[in-house]
């Protein structure tokens, strides 16, 4: 029988590497192996994570976007409703001027009268460009506080809290499950942290008014004092108040609580998922009212 020397010498030359290599560096090289391994698998996660953010964020500037584009439509549509009032006015005052060429006398008092007339109509004109320029300043502001409000909120799923305008008004609605304990008023730790978000957005606008609206399911409720959906929705109102005012220093004089009940619903109380969606708590940023009669009495 032949013996292979050179695969002999080979196999001898193998086994004296291995045994050369220490279990001290074996071991070593182990633990590197695995530290990069962990190192690899957390870059991973946080690229996946950061895939899932760059998706959502996606998804909140198409809602905004879609948002803005219905406001413009609105204030479009105002604003070529005043334009035809504005062309009205002017095709009847060119109307009067041609009936009055066919008159053979003018007194003095009907010529005063008619010039103060004319000039009521181009007064008229500028205070209805006033009146545009302001509606479109405050559909501005309302997105930029939207935009303000949800880049504070974070990805949150919608059906826990949306935020929305609807004709030219800044609602921010929260579901129960965020908000409270099942059946109670108290507030969750959760919730404290998502009111604190929204607090910092109307705290940088201290003269914004807002009010805090409960609002319940058609489900009956009673628990010790609280006799019906009236008191609960009250009760839970003037809780969240407290945690904006106590807790995040709102001012209160711009605050201000109400309870709905069940009588404001924005689904069916017919089906679980209906209920659960009228259990909210709703903020509601007021139209600055005093801001527009001033507007109105410089006119």
């Amino acid at each position: 029988m032949k013996i292979n020397y050179s695969l002999v010498l080979l196999t001898a030359v193998v086994l004296l590497t291995i045994s050369c290599v220490s279990p001290k560096k074996l071991q070593q090289a182990e633990e590197k192996y695995t530290q990069l391994n962990g190192a690899y698998l957390d870059v991973q996660n946080k690229y996946r994570e950061l895939q899932g953010d760059l998706a959502a964020s996606k998804n909140q500037n198409a809602d905004l976007t879609s948002q803005l584009t219905k406001q413009k439509a609105e204030s479009d549509a105002k604003i070529k409703d005043l334009n035809n009032q504005i062309d009205y006015l002017k095709q009847n005052n060119n109307q009067v001027l041609n009936q009055l060429k066919d008159l053979s006398v003018v007194t003095g008092a009907q010529a005063e009268s008619i010039k103060k007339s004319l000039d009521n109509i181009g007064s008229k004109d500028v205070y209805i460009k006033d009146l545009q320029s302001s509606i479109a300043r405050k559909d501005s502001l309302n997105m930029v506080l939207v935009m303000n409000l949800k880049g504070a909120i974070g990805n949150l799923d919608d059906k826990d809290i949306n935020i929305k305008v609807d004709k030219s008004v800044v609602y921010i609605d929260i579901s129960d499950k965020l908000l409270f304990k099942s059946a109670s008023y108290d507030v969750t730790d959760r919730a404290k942290t998502i009111l604190g978000k929204v607090a910092k957005v109307l705290a940088a606008q201290p003269n914004l008014e807002f009010m805090v609206e409960g609002h319940t399911d058609s489900v009956a409720f009673k628990n010790g004092a609280l006799i019906d959906n009236w008191d609960l929705s009250v009760k839970r109102a003037t809780t969240v108040v407290r945690v904006l005012q106590d807790q995040y220093g709102l001012d209160p004089k711009h605050i201000t609580a109400a309870g709905r009940g069940q009588y404001l619903p924005l689904s069916d109380n017919s089906t679980a998922e209906g209920r659960a969606a009228n259990r909210r708590t709703r903020i509601v940023i007021l139209p600055q009212l005093d801001q527009f009669f001033k507007l109105l009495e410089k006119k």
